[in-house]
């Protein structure tokens, strides 16, 4: 990062200093979680001409906790502290824990939980994984706290419902009723890349089998943001889950997504990549409920 660029560092001891500081720059400062995004952002030569370079390491946001109605995610915290982290390795928040395999080290060590909110790309792999658990973001700022659910928090490319002054503090995920599961698979060019699709889904059963809520959610060049199959999860909603089942809601995912062309891949492989990775993350949530997945189980 061009740090000569930047005028002044702050390390802020609490949420409120950095309130005090965004109060005074505005939108000449920015919040440094990792750093990750934003060396990218300076290594294209873009936006970081900055008065104001405000990191959250010391502000007290580092944590995962396991509340009565919620698992919560403080903005500061790492990939690797969050995958790391014991409700990640049961079924219902399983599909965090996969999306966190993909990234390299050096990423999981450095990035945040908000930073890669924040950035609000729709190729990123963890909001995905979020949006498909209904989580909501905190952020606060000088008008005071507020909650905003995942889904209405990213607007377009690279751009979120965070006003100038605010700054997100931590996520939460609601508390999910029994026999719920998670998954999210990607496919990638390399580990250093973007995606060039990825899926999360999360299912939560009543006995015997039956489909009581469904989330499939995509990025990745399906969007300007991450995007929810809702015509995926009408199909599952309330049927009794079969291999046909599964198929048919994995056929109907292109009725929701808007592939594009680009370097990685073409708007038509994304398609037929799209409709593979749903069936494929389906089965895998359904493994991890105990089912199998009938005549249409196939490896990853």
């Amino acid at each position: 990062m061009a740090v000569t660029e930047i005028k002044q560092y702050f390390r802020p001891a609490n949420p409120a200093e950095v309130v005090e500081l965004l109060g005074r720059y505005g939108a000449a400062a920015r919040i440094l979680g990792g750093g990750t995004f934003l060396h990218g952002v300076a290594a294209r030569g873009l936006g970081l001409h900055l008065d104001a370079l405000i990191d959250l390491q010391g502000a007290g946001l580092s944590y995962v906790r396991q509340e009565q109605d919620a698992l919560v995610m403080g903005a500061a915290t790492t990939m690797a502290t969050l995958a790391a982290a014991n409700p990640l390795q049961t079924a219902p928040f399983a599909g965090i824990a996969d999306s966190l395999r993909y990234p390299p080290a050096q990423i999981r060590n450095l990035a945040t939980v908000g930073g890669c909110l924040a950035a609000a790309s729709p190729l990123f792999d963890l909001p995905v994984a979020l949006l498909a658990l209904d989580a909501s973001v905190h952020v606060l700022g000088p008008r005071g706290k507020r909650a905003i659910p995942l889904h209405e928090f990213f607007l377009d490319y690279f751009e979120s419902a965070l006003q100038p002054d605010e700054f997100l503090t931590e996520v939460r995920i609601p508390r999910l009723p029994p026999k719920s599961a998670s998954a999210f698979l990607k496919m990638e060019t390399n580990a250093n890349d973007l995606a060039v699709l990825n899926v999360a889904v999360r299912l939560t059963l009543v006995d015997p089998g039956t489909c009581r809520e469904a989330r499939v959610v995509l990025g990745g060049g399906v969007g300007k943001t991450p995007v929810r199959a809702l015509s995926s999860e009408k199909v599952l909603a309330g049927k009794q889950i079969t291999a046909g089942l599964v198929a048919e809601a994995a056929e109907k995912v292109t009725s929701d997504v808007h592939p594009v062309s680009d370097h990685r891949a073409s708007a038509k492989y994304r398609s037929a990549l799209a409709k593979v990775l749903v069936r494929r993350a389906l089965g895998q949530a359904l493994e991890r409920l105990g089912i199998e997945r009938g005549p249409a189980q196939e490896k990853r």
